[in-house]
């Protein structure tokens, strides 16, 4: 295929040099009728390239399949059978993929390490998780993906299982050993959903780790946001082989996303593409390097940076992507959350993930020695400050048998089943109505329907105490939780 093309970009200035006149949506009309002081924040490109998908990028019967050529191009680029581009972000992708595969009632193999986006479709979908055990580093209390044995291990005690789904990398860049995965789905014709969404890179430098496409994967979500070079929400699913009905999987997206998808975002997937396949060695590899340095001088700094002997071994992650520079703070007496919050009052400097521990700056292709040395000054003077900076409060951090929780109810009938608010220590012994999620990373440490236990709820209060940021509880304070009145 011809990949000097860009369908949506060409088709978005044949719409401006034809002089199109809209009498459609978007009501600002190309940014006329935009608030000036919005314009100005804004710039006036953004209005004047957002406008309706049908009947403005394309005519009203879709005649030129300006959308089916730009994904049929994402897909040849990546070695996918086909591609799906959302405007909803991997969140709504990957309920897509997982609606694709199980449907209400029926079982799904769901490494435990799942994002909320996960949970969330198994909440409207009713879709009955088996949770798969992440790896579990006990020394610095990080899950890593779960092995191919685990997931083996839970097809052979459910074999009724409709399919399986893991995270891989994870935000803190640890991949799993999808081939393998994928080898022990396929044995029994099953098929594998990889939750990619810090992996839109992966494809396009052989130094970085396989993509799940090349590992043998069905489907494959990833966020081009993230790791790439598209507008925030901007995503794709890719499939390939024959386990799931590209009809199907196209069915359950059509169902879920939105009936006004962004032309701005199909750009910035569309240009991203091109540009990978024609440049993306070359940026990867100015990027892999920059990252190699800045690791070694963090480390002569004095900072505990995190790589492939940390992360990667036996009973740990498979391999590792070393663009996200995962610092360890725990040995200089601070947190991650007070570190990344000095780091942005005093360098305006913005990390990309803060735990009671880590903190660590995500580097793309888009980094340079400029932004790379703003980086390493802030730290030179991170290190300097540190004395300020400790004291910090304890996070109880559970052993990894107390962090699994039980699920009695299915996550589905606990949130939208009856429910009450009750102050945190009478949630102990209680199913929880509602997602508990220490964000970033966005893991859930609590399940709508798992039944709350004192070491999780130590572990969340104190973490609250200590920086943590839980936006999705109805009480971000966790002093109260939201519970499931059962009968």
């Amino acid at each position: 295929m011809d990949h000097s093309r860009a369908p949506v970009l060409e088709a978005l200035a044949a719409y401006h040099r034809e002089g199109q006149v809209p009498f459609t949506p978007p009501g600002h009309k190309q940014g006329r009728g935009a608030d000036p002081r919005a314009r100005e924040v804004l710039g006036d490109a953004v209005y004047r390239s957002d406008l309706l998908a049908i009947s403005g990028l394309d005519d009203r019967m879709s005649s030129n399949e300006v959308l089916e050529h730009a994904q049929a191009l994402m897909a040849d680029a990546v070695h996918a059978d086909h591609t799906f581009f959302s405007t909803c972000g991997s969140s709504l992708s990957v309920k897509s993929a997982m609606l694709s595969v199980a449907g209400p009632g029926e079982k799904l193999l769901v490494g435990r390490d799942a994002h909320k986006s996960v949970v969330s479709g198994l909440i409207l979908s009713g879709v009955r998780p088996i949770w798969v055990e992440p790896q579990w580093d006990a020394e610095r209390h990080l899950a890593h993906p779960p092995s191919a044995g685990t997931f083996a291990a839970r097809f052979d005690e459910h074999p009724d299982a409709k399919g399986a789904l893991v995270t891989s990398p994870t935000p803190y860049g640890t991949c799993a050993h999808l081939s393998a995965i994928a080898e022990e789905c396929h044995k029994r014709g099953k098929p594998l959903i990889v939750d990619e969404a810090w992996g839109a890179h992966l494809p396009f430098h052989p130094d970085l780790p396989t993509w799940a496409m090349d590992s043998g994967a069905d489907v494959c979500v990833t966020s081009v946001h993230k790791m790439g070079a598209g507008l925030e929400q901007g995503s794709v699913f890719h499939l390939q082989g024959p386990l799931v009905d590209p009809d199907v999987l196209k069915a359950r997206e059509d169902l879920l996303g939105t009936t006004s998808p962004s032309v701005l975002l199909y750009a910035g997937l569309d240009g991203w593409r091109r540009q990978m396949v024609e440049h993306g060695r070359e940026l990867l590899g100015g990027a892999l390097d920059l990252a190699a340095r800045a690791r070694s001088e963090l480390s002569g700094m004095g900072f505990d940076v995190q790589g492939r002997d940390e992360f990667t071994g036996p009973g740990l992650a498979r391999d590792l992507d070393p663009l996200p520079i995962v610092i360890d703070l725990a040995g200089l007496g601070t947190s991650g959350y007070r570190a990344a919050d000095w780091l942005r009052e005093h360098h305006r400097i913005n990390m990309h993930l803060a735990d009671h521990r880590r903190i660590s700056a995500q580097l793309t292709f888009a980094d340079d020695e400029d932004t790379v040395g703003h980086l390493l000054t802030a730290f030179r003077d991170l290190r300097a400050n540190l004395g300020s900076l400790t004291g910090v409060p304890e996070v109880k951090v559970p052993s990894p048998a107390e962090l699994r929780l039980e699920l009695v109810v299915l996550p589905r009938d606990a949130f939208f089943g009856p429910a009450e608010q009750v102050p945190a220590d009478e949630a102990v012994g209680r199913v929880s109505a509602e997602m508990i999620t220490p964000y970033p990373p966005g893991i859930p440490a609590v399940l709508p329907g798992e039944r709350i236990t004192a070491p999780v709820m130590d572990y969340l209060r104190t973490g609250v105490d200590a920086g943590m940021v839980i936006p999705d509880a109805a009480d971000s304070s966790v002093k109260s939780v939201r519970v499931f009145i059962e009968r």
